[in-house]
């Protein structure tokens, strides 16, 4: 495809609403609805790399209560006729066909590839790619068995959404816990994961999440990866232009570049 004139593509993901608690959601959920009310004259396409929520499951005729404010302007920006992506994360992989029927957004499950202005893209959440992590990846199959979301399904709302968001909560606290810093080339599975599929594949750009902190790191001469960071602590997203991708910080209404 060929991006118009003007136009732009943005990426950002892990905004982990609903944590952690409603008045710090809400204020996070506001930045982001901000963010996206600046960028609705250039944006042809929004991608959404994954965990937009903390949570998220659809029961048959029951949605999560909460998030309008997001919601409503992605049906804006949606029936103004730009083009919305949506990747499931590892903490809102329980979506149905809400999103799709709602705001037109494109779900995907799993990384997909896409192509503008002769420039190829790999994109997905980034959770279960890479080398090791054995258990979360056994467990990411569990989850992903239509057995297990319907037998979720079966629990009263107030009782499986409250388990939910316990388990959600010290997945992400055991995540927190962690050091947030670049690892190096060779720890960085998501580096480790682009590399691998470079030796088959070329792509000029990986754009991913998952990981919480912002990296540009240049794969070789014509291939980078980008991890977008979070909207929880940094408020980082990619930018393409249809010739040169940004990663940037959003403060207000500025953006800075990041340069690693």
């Amino acid at each position: 495809m060929q991006l118009p004139a003007n136009k732009k593509i943005y990426f950002l993901s892990d905004f982990h609403l609903g944590v952690p608690d409603n008045a710090g959601s809400r204020s996070r959920e506001e930045t982001v609805v901000r963010f996206l009310d600046s960028i609705k004259d250039e944006a042809a396409e929004i991608f959404l790399v994954g965990d937009m929520f903390d949570f998220w499951y659809e029961y048959k005729k029951v949605v999560p209560k909460g998030f309008v404010r997001l919601l409503g302007k992605l049906a804006s920006l949606s029936d103004a006729g730009i083009k919305l992506h949506f990747f499931v994360g590892n903490h809102d992989m329980w979506v149905r066909d809400y999103f799709q029927k709602e705001l037109d957004m494109q779900v995907y499950l799993k990384p997909e590839e896409f192509e503008w202005n002769n420039k190829k893209f790999l994109i997905g959440h980034g959770d279960g790619l890479g080398p090791g992590d054995h258990g979360y990846k056994r467990l990411k199959k569990i989850f992903r068995n239509p057995v297990s979301r319907w037998l979720f399904g079966i629990f009263p709302p107030v009782l499986g959404m409250g388990l939910a968001h316990y388990l959600s909560n010290r997945s992400r606290s055991q995540a927190e816990n962690k050091e947030q810093k670049f690892l190096g080339e060779d720890q960085e599975w998501l580096i480790i994961y682009s590399k691998e599929v470079l030796k088959t594949k070329q792509f000029n750009f990986f754009v991913f999440g998952h990981r919480h902190i912002a990296i540009d790191y240049r794969l070789s001469d014509s291939s980078r990866y980008i991890n977008l960071g979070d909207w929880m602590r940094y408020y980082t997203y990619a930018v393409f232009d249809g010739e040169k991708m940004e990663l940037r910080k959003f403060v207000e209404n500025d953006a800075q570049i990041i340069r690693n």
